[in-house]
């Protein structure tokens, strides 16, 4: 049962960096676009605007690639000398944490959203809604959370850590 779920979880993830890495290839294309127009004397108008919103698809997009590959920022300083069983436990630990961490972005960006729709809100020269944004902000960051609960779960039953390409005993998915 984990095995199809997390077959599913990474197709999720997968589909959601390549989100991301479209976003960074627009956003790049933009940036050159601009640079060289501005040479010329005729940059991109909105470009800022842009760049901006597509910088929230290019982080996000890639948050959960970024947890599923072990990217994250971690101290281990004294995880050689922790037994093999309280770094298993504090892995669960930072998987759930970061789960909530994310629920709780998601949740505020969408509230933050729900403003954005009542006031109407959108970037400065396009007029390109915020909302739209920010809803895409939530489904990344609730992806995300996704993934780093998925982890947890699978590190509390089997023992297997997604990040580090082991498999417990028995294990073959």
């Amino acid at each position: 049962m984990l095995s199809v779920i997390r077959k599913l979880a990474d197709g999720l993830i997968a589909l959601s960096a390549a989100i991301g890495a479209l976003g960074l290839i627009v956003e790049v294309i933009i940036l050159l676009a601009d640079v060289i127009g501005r040479a010329f004397g005729a940059p991109i108008y909105g470009s800022q605007d842009m760049i901006t919103m597509t910088m929230v698809i290019v982080v996000f997009g890639a948050m959960a690639l970024c947890d599923r590959e072990g990217g994250h920022i971690s101290v281990d300083l004294f995880e050689r000398s922790y037994p093999a069983l309280l770094n298993r436990l504090i892995d669960i630990f930072s998987a759930v944490l970061g789960a909530v961490i994310f629920v709780g972005i998601a949740y505020a960006v969408n509230e933050s959203a729900k403003l954005s729709v009542m006031l109407n809100l959108s970037t400065n020269l396009l007029r390109l809604p915020k909302a739209w944004f920010q809803n895409g902000l939530s489904i990344f960051a609730l992806l995300t959370a996704a993934g780093m609960a998925l982890r947890a779960i699978e590190l509390t039953l089997s023992g297997r850590d997604i990040r580090k390409g082991d498999t417990a005993k028995g294990d073959t998915a």
